[in-house]
């Protein structure tokens, strides 16, 4: 059947409209590709002539030349640390609450909306919440436990959305057929629907602790330092962090400085990338064994 020629005309002009969109997302996509080509490029111009071990090992300082980030390496490395478990063990046991347990009335809408609306706070208002709890109220100080429990609060609603998003996604005949074989629910939850929903899991928490590792405001109000020449032992020390220590030797007016704070943006991507490949790794691990 042939189509009319007010079809054919309608069928070109979606055609065309088609070619524009696509032509429009791509150079969008570009440019965004091209600004960080760009940006990295320029950071390793700058940055890599610092780079070396005494740039690695050394504490701030108001020379240039000695001048290093070990402080705020050690600070960033304790903070995560404490982070990536916390946020997991909480943010993955409330999934599991509201998806498994918890019943399909107007509480768990308004907590569901309550999580999804959290996701969009500003971060220094979690860092004005952590002050007020964690440093005055629990009178835990400007200590790395502090600065954790408020990067805890604010990835939580991020890893809470896409571990419900991931334990959704597990069929209900996984479910079913769990149950018909005798198992309850919750060996139905340990050995077939946690170990399925489990690289959609780890994705979440991945992209969480990537906005995690490069906050500055909230650890700011915290009270991270901005100069400490020690690392942190325990959790209750003070302690800095690479996104601040870079801020601090940008904000100087030498030059010298401003090739530190490149060095240690290439130091802060390396850490990050580190950290991904390794989440992405156990990710693929889970993902193969259960295909």
């Amino acid at each position: 059947m042939k189509s009319s020629p007010v079809e054919n005309k309608q069928i070109s002009a979606r055609k065309k409209k088609d070619k524009v969109y696509k032509g429009l997302f791509f150079a969008a996509t570009m440019f965004g590709v091209v600004v960080l080509a760009i940006l990295i490029v320029d950071v390793l111009q700058k940055g890599t002539g610092a780079l070396n071990w005494n740039f690695l090992n050394s504490f701030p300082s108001r020379s240039p030349e000695k001048a290093g980030l070990k402080s705020a390496l050690f600070g960033t490395l304790w903070v995560i640390g404490l982070t990536a478990p916390m946020a997991f063990i909480i943010g993955v046991g409330t999934a599991l609450y509201l998806e498994e347990y918890a019943k399909k009335n107007w509480v768990t809408r308004v907590i569901q909306t309550n999580i999804s609306n959290l996701a969009g706070v500003p971060s220094i208002v979690y860092g004005l919440l952590g002050l007020t709890i964690f440093v005055r109220m629990f009178a835990l100080e400007r200590s790395v436990i502090a600065g954790a429990l408020t990067m805890t609060l604010l990835i939580l609603p991020v890893i809470i959305v896409a571990s419900q998003e991931a334990l959704r996604s597990v069929s209900d005949s996984l479910r079913h057929a769990s149950f018909a074989l005798g198992a309850t629910k919750w060996q139905t939850i340990l050995r077939i629907i946690l170990p399925s929903a489990l690289p959609g899991i780890i994705t979440g928490n991945i992209l969480a602790l990537s906005r995690a590792i490069g906050e500055t405001a909230p650890l700011v109000v915290v009270g991270a330092a901005a100069f400490i020449a020690f690392t942190p032992n325990n959790p209750l020390d003070p302690f800095t962090v690479l996104p601040i220590q870079i801020y601090n030797w940008v904000s100087r007016p030498q030059e010298a400085f401003h090739a530190l704070a490149a060095g240690g943006i290439i130091v802060l991507l390396a850490v990050l990338l580190s950290m991904n490949a390794v989440a992405v790794l156990i990710r693929n691990k889970f993902q193969k064994k259960m295909d």
